[in-house]
């Protein structure tokens, strides 16, 4: 890099100091062998000596509004007689640029391109690039397609949350770039993050976390078939920004055995990072909880193809997440806590678990259904593992606790369950495993049980004060009714945390539970049926300086609820696109932080959209 440092410097010397100037990034991606080194003159001056493939200059100063001539010669060039290739560019000042050297010198000795796009030695050129990211929360990228013998790909990340959408964009730079993923939270699933992009093509920008991801190239036609998977690791990198370029050749043998296909990032400094290979893990993350109340399954021992895993693995117990192999079919046998070997299982299940996948699974029913009541609803109580996957070892946000709801209580009718502060399931039976939702761990919460038609179940109380960041499972256990079923545990709620410890949740008795079912039922206890979309007026209004926002949504939807100043300048984020249950919901929006005036909240559930002012007085 030395000698690219030097020429830069001399370079310089054609910037007066009353010339205009713009920056300029250049990364060599040509992969023709017979390029792999090049010299690059501007105006005749030697700028880069011996400018190797996949490298890149840090941004420098250029003239702008003169003519610039850039050639480009093979390496250890005497002069600029020797260039084999001359570009004219002029600069506009002030603006920011990359210029990308892409292409083959002579395209018929190497494969075509799939959609008849030229192949030839060229300079891919754009301006709109940043040196530095928008926000210290999120990385800036472009993305150049620089692989000549690759067709129009998709670009998919993995561990990205699936629930958002993502209205993208084709080719060049747009002025509507995407947030890939809100500031704040965590990823989960796949989502497309580069559509249709073909070979000379630079897309628009794209944020995305600092965190690390699996970036999957696929056919822009099908998303099913991955070409080739890439680690990307952008821990470290908050508030920078990168040119991302697919580079190399699809199929070196038939391109001059040239350099093989990848993936890199160019940083502002100069750095090319390439982004390696993915190699699918061998192995998912498990937890498992115990939940079968038929006393005769008090304590069980658990063998996985026929080695103990789990010793007298009690009752309401659970372990951390663990690792278990991928890929691979595994015997889960079920035996007595006494048991000397798998030969005495009494329940056998057959699973294979997703490599890098992380699971959740519950055991529960009874042994012998004849022995004990039948469930309300028709579900079948034989004793079975209740599985869920795309678990969470950790919430979406520091400051909130992630959590789904098991309804594992074989004798209970179908319940809804109710909390202040957005926490809104309805109808879930036995053997329901409800959607994840993210509640403030700031609160000590109030649940409440009940049945449809209405029947106090329980008030249930919920202290999440500690658990910020923390994921959980919620489940009902035990029986409504004990003496019908073999004299078993009595109804509860717990809650398994992801170290595996598992805690009961207090019953609240007496006139407090009747004080609190009314503050969030009603004074009627019943729960109303929500039948349309809809969002409040916030009350207080006019606040100072917190007000509450309440809406309702008569489906399950994706909900977003963010704040706004009259400008149109976003200012808040209550509610990031997760995913709610059909209900009524409360959201507290503090305001300590802004200035007085009129503000707009905007609700967006599903396709419904729906905004009101508000006013803050102080």
């Amino acid at each position: 890099m030395k000698k690219i440092f030097l020429s830069l410097l001399l370079f310089t010397g054609f910037i007066t100091a009353s010339a205009q100037t713009a920056r300029l990034q250049v990364i060599h991606n040509a992969a023709d062998p017979a390029a792999n080194q090049v010299d690059v003159y501007l105006n005749g001056t030697l700028a880069l000596d011996n400018f190797e493939f996949r490298n890149a200059t840090p941004f420098i100063d250029v003239p702008a509004n003169v003519l610039i001539n850039i050639g480009i010669a093979p390496p250890n060039s005497v002069s600029a007689d020797d260039t084999i290739k001359n570009f004219q560019v002029t600069f506009t000042p002030n603006k920011r640029y990359i210029a990308v050297a892409n292409g083959v010198l002579d395209p018929s000795q190497f494969a075509v391109n799939p959609d008849n796009k030229p192949i030839g030695f060229t300079i891919f050129a754009k301006d709109g690039i940043r040196e530095q990211g928008t926000s210290n929360q999120q990385v800036d990228f472009v993305t150049v397609h620089g692989a000549t013998d690759a067709p129009t790909v998709d670009v998919w990340a993995r561990n990205v949350s699936n629930s958002q959408n993502l209205n993208v964009t084709n080719g060049s730079l747009s002025t509507s770039e995407e947030e890939i993923e809100p500031e704040g939270s965590n990823f989960w699933g796949r989502r497309k993050v580069i559509n249709n992009l073909t070979y000379s093509e630079i897309y628009g920008y794209r944020k995305l976390r600092p965190t690390q991801y699996v970036l999957e190239v696929t056919p822009g036609n099908n998303s099913n078939i991955v070409v080739a998977s890439f680690n990307a690791n952008l821990t470290g990198l908050g508030g920078g920004a990168a040119v991302v370029f697919a580079s190399g050749f699809l199929d070196p043998s038939a391109n001059q055995n040239g350099a093989a296909f990848g993936l890199f990032a160019a940083l502002p400094n100069g750095t090319v990072v390439e982004f390696p290979a993915y190699i699918a893990p061998t192995t998912a993350r498990l937890q498992i909880i115990h939940n079968a109340a038929d006393p005769i399954a008090n304590e069980v021992d658990i063998y996985v193809n026929g080695n103990l895993l789990l010793d007298n693995f009690g009752f309401r117990t659970a372990t951390p997440y663990v690792d278990v192999p991928a890929g691979v079919l595994l015997n889960i046998g079920v035996a007595p806590g006494t048991s000397t070997s798998v030969s005495d299982t009494i329940k056998n299940f057959a699973v294979s678990f997703e490599g890098g996948k992380t699971y959740v699974a519950m055991a529960n029913g009874v042994v012998n259904t004849g022995d004990f009541a039948s469930n309300p609803n028709g579900r079948d109580i034989a004793f079975t593992l209740f599985a869920k996957a795309d678990a969470r070892e950790q919430a979406n946000y520091n400051n909130k606790v992630d959590l789904f709801a098991v309804h594992g209580s074989t004798d209970a009718p179908a319940v809804n369950i109710r909390a202040f502060f957005g926490l809104s399931l309805s109808n879930i039976s036995y053997g329901d495993i409800s959607n994840y939702v993210s509640l403030p761990a700031s609160k000590n919460y109030v649940i409440i049980y009940t049945t449809n038609p209405f029947q106090l179940v329980g008030v249930y109380n919920a202290d999440l004060r500690t658990l910020g960041g923390s994921s959980a499972v919620v489940f009902a256990s035990g029986f409504l009714d004990p003496s019908a079923n073999q004299n078993g545990e009595s109804f509860g709620v717990f809650v398994a945390l992801a170290n595996g410890a598992v805690v009961q949740l207090p019953k609240i008795l007496g006139k407090e539970a009747d004080d609190q079912m009314k503050k969030l039922l009603g004074e009627s206890g019943e729960i109303v049926e929500v039948k349309e979309y809809n969002l409040d007026q916030n009350y207080p209004n006019p606040f100072n300086p917190s007000t509450r926002i309440a809406f309702s949504i008569p489906n399950n939807a994706n909900v977003t609820l963010k704040v706004y100043d009259i400008l149109g300048t976003e200012v808040a984020e209550l509610i990031s696109n997760e995913q709610k249950a059909a209900g009524r919901y409360e959201v507290n929006f503090d305001a300590s932080r802004l200035a007085s005036g009129t503000y707009i909240y905007k609700l967006q559930a599903g396709d419904f959209v729906q905004t009101r002012k508000m006013i803050l007085l102080k």
